[in-house]
């Protein structure tokens, strides 16, 4: 299949809700879809499922394809890999640890005043820092930012972000040794 065609089934599928449409992009895709994420190291099972999930997120958002930004396939297997990334950061969430019963046991006071005193150090470290980076940090771990939502509200480049965060953690580390 060339991509004209492939464009044209996505174009009947965006339009008129095609299933003809639909089942032949399915026919040609989904086994190649799923070969491309199992040679990415997902097993038999996952890469069904995402596979499956790939292909109904073509037909509920074929609306979204842009012929002008990117072919069908480029689409579907941009499509893929996401879904594959999902799934690994599934996979790796930790479970919920099993709730407590009963009381806490009381902190010791020696680990008490020893993070109390390194919070106070850190707290002056932060200090410490240009202004420029205190503020990237302060957004960062204090406001629980992204750094595209720090970017966003900045209007700084992501690459300047990363850079100062990375700067500003480096000279943390050193205050903090």
């Amino acid at each position: 299949m060339d991509d004209t065609d492939g464009v044209q089934l996505l174009l009947r599928i965006r339009d008129h809700q095609d299933s003809a449409a639909f089942a032949d992009l399915f026919l040609h895709y989904a086994p190649r879809v799923k070969a491309f994420l199992m040679k990415s190291g997902a097993d038999h099972a996952v890469a069904e499922e995402c596979t499956q999930d790939v292909m109904a997120t073509l037909w509920h958002k074929a609306h979204m394809f842009d012929p002008g930004r990117a072919s069908v396939a480029t689409w579907i297997f941009t499509i893929a890999r996401n879904r594959r990334i999902d799934a690994l950061r599934k996979a790796r969430r930790p479970e919920p640890e099993d709730l407590l019963w009963g009381p806490e046991d009381e902190p010791d006071p020696a680990e008490a005043l020893e993070l109390q005193q390194e919070s106070a150090r850190l707290g002056q470290a932060i200090a410490l820092l240009p202004e420029k980076q205190r503020d990237l940090i302060e957004r960062a771990y204090f406001g629980d930012l992204s750094h595209s939502e720090i970017a966003a509200q900045t209007g700084l480049p992501l690459g300047t972000i990363k850079s100062r965060l990375r700067l500003a953690l480096e000279r943390l580390r050193q205050q903090m040794t």
